[in-house]
This record gives C-alpha cells, sequence and structure tokens, in this order.
C-alpha cells in the first residue's frame, strides 16, 4: 500500500509445503523473536537456495536467522522475560513500518508530505502507549467485568492491519489466561462465527479511528 510493492504473507512452518514462485529480484523477510525459530531458519534456507535475498527482523543479536540473513533489523526489545512477550510484537510492527518508510522513500513514492506524515506519527507512539498504560485502572475494571463471566470462549474482530492484531490479542489471552480465543475478521463474523456467540462470550473489538471505522460500529452493533 505504502511502498507499491506486492507482498505476500506466510506461516513460516507452511512455507516449505506451498512451493512458493521467488527468484533473485525477490526479498524474503523473516520475523523472529529469538532468531532460532526452527521452521523459520529452515523457511530462509528455502528461499536462498531459490536465489532470493534475505532481510531478518530478530531480537537477539547474533543468533542463527540473523547470521544466515543477507541484512539484519534489529529491535533491540531486551530479553523475553515472559511467553506473551508483547513487547517483541510492538517492535516488530515498528521495525516494519520504518522498513516500509524507507522503502517509500527510496522508491520515490506519494508526496513527502504523507511520508513525513508516517514518520510523525511513529515518534508518538511511546507517548501515546504511556498514556494507554496509566488508564490501569479501567483496563483492571474491564477485565474484573470478564472475569466473573462463565466464559469458556472468547472472541477478538479487527479489520484491515488491525485483523492481526486481533489473532495477536487471541494468542495472549490462551497463553495466558488458558481460555480458548479466536480472532477473526470483523467482516467474516456474519458468515457463521457469530452463530457461536451468547451472553457469557466475551467480544473484544478493535475499532481504529480510520476507514474501518464505520464497518467496525456495524460489526459491534451485530454482536
Amino acid at each position: 500500500r505504502f511502498a507499491k510493492v506486492p507482498v505476500e504473507v506466510d506461516i513460516s512452518s507452511e512455507y516449505r509445503y506451498r512451493d512458493p514462485i521467488i527468484d533473485p529480484d525477490t526479498l524474503v523477510m523473516a520475523v523472529s523473536q529469538s532468531g532460532e525459530t526452527a521452521d523459520t531458519l529452515e523457511a530462509i534456507r528455502i528461499a536462498k537456495r531459490a536465489g532470493a535475498r534475505v532481510v531478518s527482523v530478530v531480537n537477539v543479536v547474533g543468533s542463527s536467522i540473523a547470521r544466515e540473513s543477507d541484512g539484519v533489523i534489529y529491535t533491540h526489545a531486551g530479553p523475553e522475560i515472559g511467553v506473551a512477550s508483547t513487547k517483541a510484537y510492538t517492535s516488530q510492527l515498528t521495525a516494519l513500518a520504518l522498513f516500509t518508510v524507507y522503502l517509500r522513500q527510496t522508491r520515490g513514492i506519494g508526496p513527502e508530505s504523507e511520508t513525513k506524515d508516517m514518520i510523525r506519527h511513529l515518534r508518538a507512539l511511546p507517548d501515546q502507549l504511556q498514556a494507554c498504560l496509566a488508564r490501569a485502572d479501567v483496563i483492571e475494571q474491564c477485565a474484573r467485568n470478564f472475569k466473573y463471566i462463565v466464559a469458556h470462549s472468547a472472541i477478538y474482530l479487527g479489520r484491515s492491519y488491525n485483523y492481526p492484531s486481533a489473532l495477536e490479542g487471541a494468542l495472549k489471552l490462551k497463553e495466558i489466561s488458558y481460555i480458548h480465543a479466536e480472532g477473526y475478521a470483523a467482516g467474516e463474523m456474519k458468515h457463521g462465527p457469530i452463530a457461536l456467540l451468547g451472553s457469557n462470550t466475551p467480544v473484544i473489538a478493535i475499532v481504529a479511528q480510520d476507514d474501518t471505522y464505520g464497518a467496525m460500529l456495524t460489526n459491534i452493533k451485530e454482536v
């Protein structure tokens, strides 16, 4: 969207089975917190045998994936203390966004004002995160509201860029609370999954002030 380059996304463990069409003009980007993920390591080896160049986004300096890549973007997020490493996820997203900005600039895509606007928003992220975390009382109250519901499953909804974050949110809930959770593309809810919802099913919707805002409100009303 921003750099006008066709992109495909693969789960590393599925990459080897897809027989992807790549050549020396293909750039493969590997994302791994540890830099030692076996499936991701195998995927980049397959890509390199096909002649592709590999740039990895990893946290651990000198890791196997970093050593076998043609280029590395280190996230410098610090050691992984907990299983639900949200700092790894957010730093990876930020690194990929910065790479997008750089590629957009080098390709001369779009007006410079839009590029500067993207950088301005990225610079604002730390303060925005602090403001969100400062509302610990509100976050805790939301959690308490759900705590006493006899819930066996939770649904996360998002559209566009927020769909992957819905998947990530569901993953975090499973890892920490041992509750079944699913992330869905919000537009697909009415095609079956909405039938599974009941009064004891928590639904977490990611609603951004962008072109998905109106559609997300419709999804919330449907839910």
